[in-house]
């Protein structure tokens, strides 16, 4: 089956044709860093990420950038307020943004452009569109001439028309349209400036992302990603700024996630209703995050709620859980003299064509979980816990774990040791319940003991006081086993 993606532009799904295959450049729109990124912010790199791996298992050669906007008005205001320069505020946040990248365990990109390290380009690009007619100097300022550009608002399917109604011309501007924008500002007093043709200043938001891609990946790249929030206008006048200067198509494929929605409106910190991702990793496994994520379709809202993270938590256990079990029934000291178990083999590769299919299908994630927890039932319907380790029941883990493992790849999930995983998550919930292990262990061992003794009264009393409590119990021939109930 071809890959295939909706693309923002076409307004379609269409089958994906690299400019040069099997190389794919690949460019999204990274932070703005002034402060600690919010979970939203993370949305788009945890989507790509997939996008990337995907890509890769289909056999193309991968070159993925993501940029820092490390100059702008909120990092100026940041620095006022810290009483730090802005560029230490932007590397304060730069780094705290890989570390929580880090901390969700995605894989690093070739290339993070910083906007202060690329401002000889973006200068260069600038005086290119001067040159091409597309843009004008207006005093130290310069402005791209939206209507020099017959094609604005093809990505967004707005119209000029409708635009002007709503466009004005703020005090000191001189604008020779309203809906013209800023390809470079003059120097303010006390702001961060770089030298120019028109004086020292800045760059406008718009012209980074259009300079540091054909800096970085050259003039036409595969695949641009970002937020829906984007499209218009960043992105519509990326494609006005590259096209107008080159003179040909800037993108291949747009792909834009949609939005988080916490409380039923968008995550924004313009509107205070987020939570840092930092501020989540110190209360919930990186796993569930991207579980969150990766198991809606990145076109469609996310919910980011009590009830997601319950959502995640739960489907998380349930596959961690099942590979725990298949982990059992292998050698300790490894699988390689196990055989696969021919029957339940055919079945992986059906269940792996159904992903593969839906992942080909513009990254459809529901419909590969779905197959997979198809697959996790089937397992434990056929392989129960203290079953004997023999060759056909270790056949059928050895298909299993290889199977969940090759699809946790794609998602940069189920790579840990699910033991581990599961004792961890057992430890954070039992936290929030304001339990301690040894509490739990206690009452299962007192239960353990009556259940020994035939005291099948007292064993119920127990029993019931762990359910109470949240704990679920199951006894299998080698002793009973307990965990958090999820």
């Amino acid at each position: 089956m071809a890959l295939r993606f909706y693309n923002t532009l076409t307004r379609q799904t269409e089958e994906f044709k690299p400019l040069q295959p099997p190389q794919v450049k690949i460019y999204m729109c990274g932070p703005t860093v002034y402060n600690f990124l919010h979970v939203g912010n993370f949305r788009g790199p945890v989507v790509f990420n997939l996008l990337r791996n995907w890509l890769e298992e289909k056999g193309y050669v991968v070159t993925f950038a993501l940029n820092f906007t490390d100059v702008d008005d909120k990092i100026i205001e940041a620095s006022k307020k810290e009483n730090i320069p802005a560029s230490e505020v932007s590397e304060k946040y730069i780094f705290e943004y890989k570390k929580d990248f880090a901390a969700l365990g995605l894989r690093a990109h070739e290339m993070n452009p910083k906007v202060t390290d690329s401002m000889p380009g973006i200068v260069d690009f600038i005086q290119t569109l001067i040159e091409q007619g597309k843009a004008y100097v207006a005093g130290n300022d310069v402005y791209y001439s939206v209507r020099s550009f017959p094609e604005y608002g093809k990505l967004s399917g707005r119209k000029i028309d409708d635009l002007l109604s709503g466009a004005r011309v703020e005090v000191g501007e001189h604008k020779k349209d309203p809906l013209d924008f800023a390809l470079w500002k003059g120097a303010k007093p006390g702001e961060p400036a770089w030298e120019s043709p028109w004086g020292g200043g800045r760059p406008g938001w718009h012209i980074e992302c259009s300079a540091m891609a054909c800096e970085h990946l050259g003039e036409q790249i595969d695949i641009h990603g970002g937020g829906t929030d984007l499209m218009f206008p960043h992105h519509e006048n990326e494609i006005a700024q590259s096209e107008g200067a080159l003179g040909k198509r800037f993108v291949g494929t747009w792909i834009h996630w949609n939005m988080l929605n916490f409380g039923g409106q968008k995550m924004s910190k313009s509107l205070g209703n987020f939570t840092t991702m930092r501020e989540f990793l110190n209360h919930h496994h990186p796993e569930i995050y991207k579980w969150m994520i990766l198991s809606v379709h990145h076109r469609t809202s996310a919910d980011f709620s009590p009830d997601a993270v319950d959502r995640a938590i739960t489907g998380l256990a349930r596959v961690y859980s099942a590979l725990a079990m298949a982990e059992s029934l292998l050698p300790a000291h490894g699988s390689a003299e196990v055989l696969p178990d021919a029957g339940f083999q055919k079945t992986a590769d059906e269940v792996w064509t159904r992903i593969s299919e839906a992942l080909d299908h513009d990254l459809a994630t529901p419909e590969a979980f779905a197959a997979m927890f198809e697959f996790i039932h089937l397992f434990n319907s056929q392989v129960k816990r203290g079953m004997k380790p023999n060759p056909a029941v270790q056949g059928k883990a050895l298909v299993f774990r290889q199977l969940l493992l090759r699809f946790g790849k794609m998602l940069s999930l189920f790579q840990q040791s699910p033991a581990a995983f599961l004792h961890e998550l057992d430890d954070r919930l039992l936290e929030a319940k304001g339990l301690q292990r040894e509490q739990v262990q206690a009452l299962v061992d007192q239960r353990g003991a009556a259940r020994a003794a035939k005291d099948f009264k007292a064993s119920d009393e127990f029993r019931d006081k762990l359910t109470g409590l949240g704990i679920a119990v199951s006894d299998t021939p080698e002793g009973s086993f307990w965990e958090v109930a999820k």
